[in-house]
């Protein structure tokens, strides 16, 4: 570990210290690194894990889930927006927003202007497009890892098995498998669906990653430049009952229903058949090894094109 850490710090100072190398992303970029060997190593089983690859229990019982009408919460949330921009003084936050930009042009106290322009009733968004007149909107780089998940997982039976499927639906198709990874919503974590890119590379296919917080929509025409032949949605926070119809319905409207759509992270077994009767092919939850998926993925893909 000593011997790790003291390499990071190397490699650090090489880029011209610790603000350029963030600036870079590297420390995410080492941390990423290690998230994929971490899940080679749990789809190998050198890491065990109790529940997942140790010890693992066939048809567990459902547990019960708060269901929540997300339509309905939306709607409220637009209908509480309204009121609030009705009843607030639009001079006062007009000017209360002016003077965040104007500090944040000056260098002047922006969190005494941000509060400021809180109590005028200013919205979050409103106090951020503020700042972002000055600043611009931070634009991650799109820095993917290679090679990890290959060499963590070189000599596995089911690694190979994959590669091969892939190679098998490239020399069918004219062109190697491409996955559209995509995060929609209010969902931020993105170290699980860089992984799962990352891995799927390694395992022969053409990946291409969507930003945080996307839409449906914005997925989709992302998914149509691309000509994907499939998106992996990757959710973490609850919103796959919306979002993913959401995105095959954008696919439909865009006269594309051919591409897949599949969905993978934390998704309860009580909602796989909602999705499937959406028109998902496959979703796989927390534990699914990454080339048990790829290779469910590209059986469906490989039915498609025979």
């Amino acid at each position: 570990m000593m011997e790790e850490a003291e390499k990071l710090m190397a490699e650090i100072e090489g880029k011209g210290g610790m603000a350029k190398a963030i600036d870079e992303g590297l420390p995410k970029l080492r941390i990423e690194e290690a998230a994929a060997e971490k899940q080679a190593n749990i789809d190998r089983g050198r890491d065990k894990i109790i529940g997942v690859n140790l010890f693992a229990v066939d048809g567990e019982d459902d547990m019960e889930v708060l269901v929540v009408d997300q339509e309905e919460v939306q709607r409220q949330q637009l209908e509480g927006l309204t009121v609030l921009k009705d009843a607030r003084d639009q001079v006062q936050v007009d000017a209360a927003l002016a003077q965040l930009t104007k500090a944040a042009q000056h260098s002047g106290n922006l969190l005494e202007a941000s509060v400021d322009a809180a109590r005028a009733r200013a919205t979050l968004g409103e106090i951020s497009a503020a700042l972002e007149v000055v600043f611009d909107r931070f634009l991650p780089a799109d820095r993917r890892v290679s090679g990890v998940f290959s060499r963590a997982m070189e000599g596995s039976e089911a690694y190979d098995e994959v590669r091969e499927m892939s190679d098998a639906f490239a020399s069918l198709a004219g062109r190697r498998p491409r996955i559209l990874v995509a995060k929609m919503g209010q969902d931020g974590h993105d170290r699980g669906a860089k992984v799962v890119a990352s891995s799927f590379a390694d395992l022969g296919f053409d990946v291409d990653l969507g930003p945080l917080f996307s839409t449906p929509e914005e997925v989709a025409r992302q998914a149509m430049e691309n000509d994907v032949h499939l998106v992996g949605v990757s959710t973490l926070a609850a919103g796959h009952l919306t979002l993913v119809p959401g995105l095959i319905q954008a696919l439909k409207e865009a006269g594309r229903p051919d591409i897949l759509v599949v969905a993978g992270g934390v998704i309860p077994p009580g909602d796989h058949d909602a999705l499937y009767n959406h028109g998902v092919v496959g979703v796989f939850g927390p534990g699914t090894p990454i080339t048990a998926s790829a290779k469910d993925i590209l059986e469906l893909m490989l039915e498609v094109y025979n």
